[in-house]
């Protein structure tokens, strides 16, 4: 019989061992050491003692599982959900919040410095409330025929199955407080058992929910929901199966947030930042690091519906916005009226593609913002050199896609000036951050 050699095929040793966690990674794993192999422990604390089980093997590090904790580590806290451990949205409502914000911090200072060879700090970090910071949440609603009831929830980690979810305290409280009574009210429509899933975001004018149904609704349905859409003056919209968005009642009024002093109306499946709290601190700090005068001419990429762009357009002689977004791309425009801002262009582009072709392009800029996707921005980067602006900030949501794009500014002679991690997502493994780049050195305070 032939046997074949796999190399990535590894024996897991299921034994028992025991192991002190010297370090947390952003993701709320501890980190430990045995024989020489790192190990990444779900649980586990800094100076906590442990028996674990290895449940993955690689060559470099290892994973394990929590047998039994011996020792109990001071940033430890009590979890304020009961949903923890068993829903996916939260995996560190373990931890002191203090630590998490700090293992973050020093994540994302030793990744820049191992892929740029820069020496930055990345405090004072900008901060979010530990609870109640989550002004949208989306959740998932299955029918089990089993019990004859709805579920609607968050997955748990690593599966497909809902956690029926009777509290979330990250989210807003105005949201958390509809979760039962939206519950029963789904629970007891005629089309409950083909619903797809249910989202709660909250806008400056109160909250609204947006219900995808995968069937067209019976007018009984339509008025069990106008029955708690006024009950609980909340704005219901209809996600139906040409997933074309239509409001529950006509005279609904557009949802709409603030920020830096302008009123921004929203599509209800428009992306807005999740954390209120943090998006106008990381505003006023992209403004502030920009050090916008009357005279520049400020570049926007992937804009959105201008959350920067028209903020920036109230300082400066003018502003362009790029994104690939047609939706937000209008909704940018209107706004800009909305707000009298006469200053401002939006082009719908795809910063993807050969860019050097499209109309902003052209234009010149001695100030660039941008606020690219997981994926990063490496289409754009040369691009923004060759413009040779004064003053970039990158707005980040994966630090690993910003160390790499740093590399670009910083080969072209810019000089990485000031890095903060942004708070977004306590209790989170998302780790968030802006950077600020320089043709000329400077000092921030």
């Amino acid at each position: 019989m032939v046997q074949f050699y796999s190399p990535n095929r590894r024996s897991v040793n299921r034994g028992i061992i025991s192991v002190t966690a010297d370090n947390l990674d952003a993701q709320g794993q501890g980190i430990a050491r045995h024989q020489g192999k790192t190990i990444f422990i779900a649980g586990l604390l800094p100076g906590e003692q442990a028996q674990i089980q290895l449940t993955e093997e690689k060559r470099q590090f290892a994973k394990a599982k929590v047998v039994k904790r011996l020792s109990d580590s001071l940033h430890r806290v009590a979890p304020h959900c009961p949903h923890f451990k068993v829903c996916g949205g939260c995996q560190q409502q373990h931890v002191a919040a203090e630590l998490q914000v700090k293992t973050k911090a020093s994540v994302l200072e030793h990744l820049i410095q191992r892929e740029t060879g820069v020496n930055i700090s990345a405090h004072p970090v900008i901060r979010s409330p530990e609870y109640g910071y989550r002004r949208r949440a989306r959740l998932g609603l299955q029918y089990h025929a089993k019990q004859r009831t709805l579920l609607m929830g968050f997955r748990q980690s690593q599966t497909n199955d809902l956690v029926n979810i009777q509290h979330c305290p990250v989210m807003r409280p105005e949201l958390e407080q509809l979760l039962r009574p939206l519950h029963q009210c789904l629970n007891s429509l005629h089309a409950v058992k083909r619903l797809g899933h249910v989202e709660l975001v909250l806008a400056e004018n109160g909250p609204l929910v947006v219900l995808r149904h995968l069937d067209p609704l019976k007018q009984e349905d339509k008025e069990i929901l106008c029955i708690f859409s006024v009950q609980y003056n909340v704005a219901i919209y209809l996600l139906g199966e040409e997933k074309s968005l239509e409001p529950l009642i006509e005279e609904q009024t557009a949802p709409w947030y603030q920020v830096n002093g302008l009123k921004l109306v929203f599509s209800p499946q428009d992306f807005i930042q999740v954390n209120d709290v943090v998006n106008q601190q990381m505003v006023a700090q992209a403004l502030a690091w920009l050090d916008l005068q009357p005279t520049d001419r400020v570049l926007d990429l992937f804009c959105g519906m201008g959350n920067f762009t028209l903020p920036i357009a109230t300082q400066v002689q003018a502003t362009v916005g790029v994104e690939g977004v047609a939706e937000l791309v209008a909704s940018g425009q209107y706004n800009a009226q909305l707000n009298k801002l006469n200053n401002v262009d939006f082009f719908h582009e795809n910063l993807e593609s050969d860019i050097h072709q499209q109309p902003w392009a052209a234009q010149g800029f001695n100030k660039v913002l941008l606020d690219p996707a997981r994926a990063g921005a490496a289409g754009v980067m040369a691009h923004i050199v060759k413009l040779a602006p004064e003053k970039v900030v990158y707005v980040s949501c994966n630090p690993t896609t910003l160390a790499r794009d740093s590399k670009v500014l910083l080969a072209a002679g810019y000089h990485l000036v000031s890095v903060r991690m942004l708070d977004m997502f306590p209790h989170t493994g998302h780790l968030e951050s802006m950077a600020l780049f320089s043709s000329e050195p400077m000092d921030i305070e």
